[in-house]
């Protein structure tokens, strides 16, 4: 899983320069596109935790950072190389930052 996030000390955001439709249809060509999408702003989440039994819910991200978690994509690659090559095509690994993070599915 690759998920793709804002990065305050990268350089900033160049509408011009954002390949995200080329890059989209290079990992769908390359038949490891499984899903992706954008997230909402953090200002749009609530974090949802129980303490002591109490359910506790509030407004925001889960953590006090100017970084956040813009969005995801799932891809099927043979190797974490794959996947790092195929990541620093993505246009958030100029313009933020991209986290490669293998699944890990129950039972295994």
């Amino acid at each position: 899983m690759l998920f793709i996030c804002t990065d305050p000390t990268a350089p900033e955001y160049v509408a011009a320069e954002d390949n995200i439709e080329e890059w989209a249809a290079e990992v769908e060509a390359r038949g490891i596109a499984r899903h992706g999408d954008r997230l909402r702003p953090v200002e749009d989440a609530t974090t949802v935790k129980v303490r002591a039994g109490e359910l506790v819910v509030t407004d925001g991200p889960f953590a006090e950072t100017k970084e956040w978690v813009a969005g995801y994509d799932i891809i099927a690659c043979a190797d974490l190389d794959e996947a790092i090559e195929v990541a620093s095509k993505h246009p958030m690994a100029r313009f933020g930052k991209i986290e490669i993070r293998p699944v890990w599915p129950f039972g295994s």
